[in-house]
């Protein structure tokens, strides 16, 4: 899998290369589904987990915010594995957290951390999931160098540019029918600048009530 995404340019550097190599996608996807084909798969509650290719777009774009030691928040985390990614790249010294609303995600994405390579820091406490409405944040351990959002918002919440730390960067999805990818960039002196890096399709971010619908 890693190799494919190095041979088709998504991997570009050797960090992301070792942390996708080190954190296995087959913990964290559903029993019986093909954990290294690069397509999103359902994973219960209206819910999803992105291609690797979309992860290693993620990962490349906030590399430079991941650096050991830096705080890093994964809205929508799903299946926890992002969120585990996040957690070895911040290392011990650092703080990942992934916030997620459907509490049996949160509770099956702790039992795939903890089969990880970075099941020790959710032991020591520097990586931790919590049930909670990711428009909102989680404005405990903010600011954050590089927040996450795993799901489409029709606009960037409020809350999460405000738990930006000056310097850091954000990458959401951001539409309804059409949806792009945006990169959010917070100057050190606060003001915020926002580009378009391709075009995508997630599952909304919405409340909890609404992604259940139908469910």
């Amino acid at each position: 899998m890693v190799e494919y995404l190095q041979q088709y340019g998504i991997i570009r550097s050797k960090k992301v290369a070792e942390v996708m190599e080190a954190i296995d996608r087959g913990l964290f996807v559903p029993g019986g589904s093909p954990p290294y084909v690069d397509s999103p798969m359902q994973i219960g509650y209206n819910a999803t987990i992105s291609a690797p290719h979309m992860h290693a777009t993620c990962l490349e774009l906030l590399k430079e915010h991941l650096q050991p030691g830096m705080h890093a928040l994964d809205v929508g985390s799903g299946t926890g594995y992002l969120t585990a990614c996040f957690a070895m790249m911040v290392g011990p010294q650092g703080r990942a957290v992934g916030v997620e609303h459907i509490p049996e995600l949160v509770t099956s994405s702790i039992e795939n951390i903890k089969k990880s390579a970075v099941a020790s820091l959710l032991n020591e406490g520097s990586l931790s999931v919590h049930v909670a409405d990711g428009r909102l944040g989680w404005p405990d351990l903010a600011p954050y160098d590089a927040i996450h959002v795993g799901a489409a918002a029709p606009e960037i919440p409020q809350p999460l540019i405000e738990q930006l730390k000056p310097g850091g960067r954000m990458v959401i999805p951001v539409g309804t029918v059409f949806q792009d990818l945006k990169v959010v960039d917070k100057k050190l002196d606060g003001s915020v600048k926002i580009r378009s890096e391709t075009s995508v399709r997630y599952v909304p971010l919405t409340s909890r009530a609404a992604q259940l619908h139908n469910y």
